[in-house]
């Protein structure tokens, strides 16, 4: 707990996982925490549309932010769950190799994993894998027992109860339009307000490089361009064939067309990748060809006609077609040197998983 002479008023902008997070983290070390959010309830955007998957952490570059967050961020949001009565399991997944051109990248994802410190990993030859999976073809599989579901609405609902239980509140219809400076703090447009911050918390998701356009004084050339990966995803029709996630090897932009379910074990199949300019979140039903043919790499007893459309979310990327995935972008005092402001950019998955160790870590550089 801080010193009373170290208490600030903080605004986070953005009521999605990582914004609530973050502006929990805050409120129990004392600081005076609102969450600024453009729409009318809590995680509208990204966070309330993905595949509400705890990762284990075995995909991202060792020393990453996204390693080291969300191997750290599993364990604190099982944790979190169990404590807090979130709805979760830790079922498990596969991902799999369906031909030998695909075991080195199972390889390569097994040693990352490894060297990240995520627990359990076991490489499997196609025969054990199916003794686990019967409906499964593959030729090698890793399996993460660690890995796991969410319900993620309960999540962020629990980190809303924490902050406002610790003395924060959520401003709703409250669109910040810009960040000016003002002696040592921040004064913030809302509306017709400008009202006054020591700190300010740029966690707006699809709109974080936009208000990082509108703060003053932050340097032009420091805002990363935004690449917009859509994914869609199709529901099934029909009786579970698998009890544990499904996923292919990784594909350019994403881990690709994976199987899924919720809690209360309905399967979904996704996202893909549609790189786009707009924000569209419309499931065009033509793709459905295309999820087909990949899920039967890996199903070939998909039935014919079990894909239904669902929904689509759109993931912040820093980086596009052909190019390596980007790291998580935190770009706080140290980086910019403005006290007091830290733009967080690029926060795709695993930001789900790393939400509770990002928000710790967002904190420390206030």
């Amino acid at each position: 707990m801080p010193t009373d002479a170290a208490l600030m008023e903080v605004l986070v902008v953005g009521a999605g996982i990582v914004g609530l997070a973050v502006a929990r983290a805050l409120a129990l070390r004392g600081h005076s925490v609102i969450v600024a959010e453009a729409q009318g309830a809590i995680g509208t955007g990204i966070s309330s549309r993905n595949s509400e998957v705890i990762h284990g952490g075995m995909y991202y570059p060792s020393g990453s932010l996204r390693a080291r967050h969300c191997v750290a961020g599993a364990r604190l949001l099982y944790a979190y769950c169990a404590s807090h009565g979130v709805p979760h399991a830790a079922c498990g997944k596969l991902i799999v190799a369906t031909d030998e051109s695909e075991r080195s990248a199972i390889e390569a994802i097994y040693s990352r994993g490894m060297a990240n410190g995520v627990p359990g990993l076991v490489l499997l030859d196609g025969a054990a894998a199916r003794a686990l999976e019967p409906n499964l073809a593959c030729v090698a599989a890793l399996h993460a027992p660690a890995t796991g579901i969410i319900d993620s609405h309960a999540f962020m609902l629990a980190l809303q109860g924490d902050l406002e239980d610790a003395g924060g509140a959520v401003a709703f219809d409250s669109l910040v339009t810009r960040i000016a400076r003002t002696g040592s703090g921040w004064t913030v447009q809302v509306g017709e307000d400008r009202l006054p911050f020591d700190c300010v918390v740029n966690s707006a998701g699809l709109a974080a490089q936009a208000l990082a356009a509108a703060t003053e004084g932050y340097p032009a050339d420091r805002i990363p361009r935004r690449v917009l990966a859509k994914g869609s995803y199709f529901g099934c029709l029909g009786r579970p064939a698998f009890s544990r996630l499904i996923y292919p090897a990784p594909i350019d932009g994403g881990l690709g067309i994976h199987l899924t379910f919720d809690l209360a074990g309905r399967i979904r199949f996704g996202p893909d990748v549609e790189w786009i300019d707009t924000p569209n979140y419309v499931v065009d039903p033509m793709r459905a060809e295309l999820f087909t043919a990949a899920i039967r790499r890996y199903w070939p007893g998909l039935p014919d006609g079990a894909l239904t459309p669902d929904y689509a979310g759109i993931r912040p990327k820093l980086t596009g077609p052909g190019e390596p995935a980007a790291d998580f972008r935190i770009d706080g005092p140290a980086e910019h040197s403005l006290t007091g402001l830290v733009h967080l950019f690029g926060i795709e998955s695993p930001g789900l998983t790393a939400a509770l160790s990002l928000a710790e870590d967002v904190a420390d550089r206030l």
